[in-house]
């Protein structure tokens, strides 16, 4: 690649080569860095114009100038290139020439935005707690889905658990068809209306007999597969039988509340996509978009605030745990969506995030999310993020971050190009986990870091540094050289310990070969089909070994007894944090999601086969329940 063009790729954080899956350094195509550059609104089209980028790049790093946003760890001293008025978050101001001793959040000083952010978090305390997949779980006062009263249901009736680690509840664009994949949400700052409980609802309370058994009647029963739209169509039906009785609150005290209200309000009138709205409503600020009235934008805020009232309830109901319920954050979000209107000029523009090609994923990876632009977010002070951090945490004991690495880098694919095409645009670590620390800590809340796959030593070393726990998944936990899974002793202290993801096999499923069946009726395997079942029998083989090492199980263990003893396996781990699935002491073998799929497989749409009665009723789940209650706990090490 020219000199000059690696130069000026290198000062905006483009990678011009990366380390591939085999740990072989890969050389990204010139095209592919111009085409990246160019989304940055960097021109890297002809020789000339690299010179000018060149010289604008220098002028903007001048030691002289202060950038847009400056980043410093608790006990951190910067030096300033001259005086500059500093004001602290609590208004008081001063002229300083050394930042030195100050307090953590969020300040100006010459006019950039200045933000202190602790050195670590307290470390979490060590406890257990179960994975759930809201949507998933049912019960008689349930609409076709698990929803936040079956939360609070669940979280009083779990046995003596620390946590309840949930699917990411992100908000959808509330019109027909209803996605089904929570990863990829039309709002990362909201919450999914689709898990609102009519019934707990000040109006529903309010309602006269009559219009009670009217809304009754509108509840969906629960299939065989979860119909998104048909929850929705249900509960948007209830909802708007019940507005005449809402307390309508002004739509100037939260301001970002009413931007979104204002975008579901257009979007039932023009359509889900934004960028096919006509063009004078494409921008969130346009005239005719502040001039738009209509009631449906108070409708879709008050919908909200009933949903932030049961995500408080759900919060109070844990709060006796010591974590709490943990949220889950995507990576990023549909560019067609809320957001991507809203957040439109902190976001790259036609950039989709995914990942590059791998053993499994020949193409390369297209996620189809939007992605920050890391300039943008420097020069304004990372105010979209932290504004989203901020309204994650009013609700969460935790939160866990989906592809962890993505606070590091980004793969991003430009349009008109393929995912194998594409290349690592780099993040400011400092400002996005240490923002990241600052608002948990202000929470009082833990962050897991979902750091598997291909991640750099860096990465899982900071992690560590700041006591934001990593991801430890039996499935994964082994010699590669070897084969064999690796013994409990080995796992890592600062880790959240499962047996499996969402994405992965649940524990009964591996034990039949569950996942190499359905691949292979889908035509998703890697290999032949005999390659595959000898892979999976010398996994499964190697499993049950480790657990036989442990003295866990005999010789050919039932399917329950080896799940008990996964779990019994995972208790023996130095993590601070274990977490069980209600996939897997329930026993069911199909995973929640099979990457690589759309349509062929239900995705994300799959009930458990137990409503919740029967789910903490059920003997297995008792019997992980006690066994991981054994477990020492700890306080918290500050």
């Amino acid at each position: 690649m020219d000199a000059k063009l690696e130069a000026l790729a290198t000062a905006y954080g483009v990678a011009t080569w990366y380390e591939n899956f085999q740990r072989r350094r890969t050389e990204v195509t010139p095209e592919s860095v111009i085409g990246v550059l160019g989304v940055l609104g960097v021109d890297a089209g002809t020789p000339e114009a690299i010179d000018a980028a060149l010289a604008a790049a220098r002028h903007r790093d001048r030691a002289d100038r202060l950038p847009g946003t400056i980043v410093l760890r608790a006990g951190q001293r910067r030096a300033l290139p001259g005086p500059a008025e500093l004001t602290l978050e609590d208004g008081t101001s001063r002229t300083v020439e050394v930042l030195a001793d100050l307090p953590l959040g969020w300040h100006t000083v010459g006019g950039s935005t200045l933000v202190v952010v602790p050195e670590r978090l307290p470390r979490p305390p060590q406890t257990w707690g179960w994975m759930l997949q809201l949507y998933a779980l049912h019960s008689d006062d349930s609409w076709g889905m698990g929803d936040l009263g079956d939360l609070r249901t669940f979280v009083r009736e779990c046995g003596d658990a620390g946590l309840v680690l949930l699917n990411p509840l992100h908000a959808v664009t509330p019109v027909r068809p209803v996605p089904a994949s929570p990863y990829s949400p039309s709002s990362r700052r909201f919450a999914n209306p689709l898990y609102l409980r009519i019934a707990d609802t000040m109006e529903y309370r309010k309602a006269g007999a009559a219009l009670r058994a009217r809304i009754d009647a509108l509840r969906p029963a629960t299939g065989a597969l979860i119909d998104y739209t048909a929850v929705w169509d249900a509960k948007l039906a209830a909802l708007e039988l019940l507005w005449p009785l809402a307390e309508r609150a002004g739509l100037d005290e939260d301001p970002g509340l009413t931007d979104f209200a204002r975008f579901c309000a257009l979007a039932e009138e023009y359509g889900p996509d934004w960028q096919e709205w006509p063009a004078e409503l494409r921008r969130p600020d346009a005239p005719a978009v502040l001039a738009y009235r209509s009631e449906r934008i108070a409708f879709h805020a008050w919908i909200q605030r009933l949903v932030e009232e049961q995500l408080d309830a759900a919060r109070e109901a844990a709060a006796g745990m010591p974590v709490g319920i943990v949220h889950d954050l995507a990576v990023g979000i549909d560019p067609a969506g809320a957001d991507g209107w809203l957040l439109q000029d902190s976001l790259a523009p036609g950039v989709r995030a995914g990942a590059p090609a791998d053993a499994f994923n020949q193409l390369g990876q297209d996620w189809g999310l939007a992605a920050w632009r890391p300039d943008t977010l420097i020069e304004t002070g990372y105010a979209a993020y932290r504004d989203m951090l901020r309204r994650i945490f009013r609700h969460a004991g935790g939160l866990r971050v989906d592809h962890v690495a993505g606070l590091w880098r980004l793969w991003w694919v430009p349009k008109e190009m393929g995912a194998a095409e594409g290349t690592y645009v780099h993040y400011d670590p400092e400002a996005m986990l240490g923002i990241l620390a600052l608002e948990a800590q202000r929470a009082g809340a833990v962050v897991i870091g979902e750091d598997l796959g291909t991640v750099l030593p860096e990465m899982t070393e900071t992690l560590e540094r700041m006591n934001m726990l990593g991801s430890s998944v039996l499935w994964f936990t082994r010699d590669w050289d070897t084969g064999e899974f690796r013994p409990s002793t080995d796992y890592r202290r600062n880790a959240l310990a499962s047996i499996s993801t969402h994405d992965l096999p649940t524990a009964a499923g591996f034990l039949a070969g569950e996942q190499v069946e359905v691949r292979a009726k889908l035509g998703q395997l890697a290999g032949t089909v005999e390659q595959e079942w000898a892979t999976w029998r010398a996994d499964r083989d190697a499993l049950l070994e480790l657990l036989r090492s442990e003295g866990l199980v005999g010789d050919d263990p039932a399917p329950a007894e080896a799940v008990l003893a996964m779990h019994e396996f995972l208790a023996r781990t130095p993590c601070r944090l274990v977490t069980a699935s209600l996939y897997d002491v329930l026993l069911e073998r199909r995973q929640p999601n099979l990457p690589g799929t759309f349509d062929e497989y239900p995705n994300w749409r799959i009930p458990l086969g137990a409503d919740l009665s029967e789910v903490v009723a059920d003997p297995l789940f008792r019997r992980v329940a006690k066994l991981l209650g054994q477990r020492p706990g700890a306080e918290p090490e500050l």
